[in-house]
This record gives structure tokens, sequence and C-alpha cells, in this order.
């Protein structure tokens, strides 16, 4: 997952000021101005690093979600044993990673109050996390596939067609919940949705 790793940079506390802003009051009513006031630096300072917020936005949601994945993929990593196929691997890293992406505070705070961020990425076209992702499962798979672990067949085209179904139950997972469905019924679904797309 090196392509998602964050490397401490100058800019890093002015995305930090960024998020603290969405978190605060949400995206429309965050500005290059309120980022620069809680970084401590000038509003040039902040407009030399990005012309605009959605430049800001877009370096963000990059640095922001390539770490929960670091640290999901880390995690369901560490949990599985030293007998562990490629196969689970995958089943219990796309798991992770698409629970603690739904649990991520910003991820929760846009889909509350500024939805429509996210629909560039769902309709019109990949973002960087989401190429980045779909790199590292590949990578898996074709690990899968030299350990028998995993069916023959193109391993891009099936990351893609998994991220595609995690897609829903990032986004979408509180529609299905009530008194009979809980997340975790959903995310065990998901165990077994994985697995049979990767085993064949």
């Amino acid at each position: 997952m090196a392509s998602l790793r964050h490397n401490a940079d100058p800019q890093a506390a002015y995305l930090d000021a960024a998020r603290a802003c969405i978190l605060d009051v949400g995206w429309r009513r965050t500005t290059l101005t309120e980022v620069a006031r809680r970084a401590g630096v000038s509003r040039m300072t902040i407009y030399r690093a990005w012309p605009d917020m959605p430049a800001v936005l877009g370096d963000l949601m990059t640095r922001e979600w390539g770490e929960v994945v670091i640290r999901a993929v880390a995690q369901a990593d560490a949990a599985l044993d030293e007998k562990a196929t490629a196969a689970d691997r995958i089943v219990a890293e796309v798991v992770g990673t698409t629970r603690a992406l739904r649990d991520n505070e910003l991820f929760v705070r846009i889909v509350e109050l500024d939805p429509e961020l996210l629909l560039p990425y769902l309709l019109t076209r990949r973002g960087r996390s989401q190429e980045a992702i779909a790199g590292h499962t590949a990578g898996r798979l074709r690990e899968g596939q030299a350990d028998g672990s995993v069916r023959k067949g193109d391993p891009v085209a099936i990351a893609r067609a998994l991220l595609l179904a995690a897609h829903g139950f990032v986004l979408s997972a509180h529609t299905m919940v009530d008194d009979e469905v809980g997340e975790d019924d959903l995310d065990r679904e998901l165990e077994h949705l994985v697995r049979s797309v990767v085993a064949g």
C-alpha cells in the first residue's frame, strides 16, 4: 500500500486545518480564508498551495482515505495467522476497510452534510484513493492466483468489481439496517460475497 502512504510535508498542517473546518461546519461553509486562519498562516500561503477548496478537498480525501485503508489493511492482516491464503487476506482486508471507511468521522460528516461531494467518484470518474485501493487489491489477487486460492481471471477487472461492490456497503449500509438486520450481519454477507467473487 505504499502508493497510499502520506508522507509528512509542509502542507500537512493545512490539510489538518481543512479537516477540522469540515468537521465543524461542513464543506459549504469552509473557505480557504478559514483554513488559513485555523492553520495560523496567511491566506496567500494557502492559495500558493491550492487554487481553490475543491483542490484542497481532493488532497484531503486522498490523504484521509489512504490512511484509513493502510490502518485497516494492517489490522486485518495482523488478525490472520500464518496459514492464511491470499484469498483470506483479500476477504479480511475488503471487509475491514469497508467498515473503517464507513465509520470514519470525516466520511460520516461529508455524507451527513455534503453527500454530493462523493458523486463524481461514483458517477463520473475514479479518484486517486480508488485507484490505489484497486491496485493493491489486484496485487493481492495475483498473489492468490499464484497460491491457488483465487480463481483465474483478470485481476484488475476482479479488483474493480470488488470495489464496486464495496461502494454499496460503505455508502448505503445504513439504509439496510433495522431491527432485523444489523451492520454486523451485512458485513458477514460481504465476507461471503467477496469470497465467492475471488474463489469462483
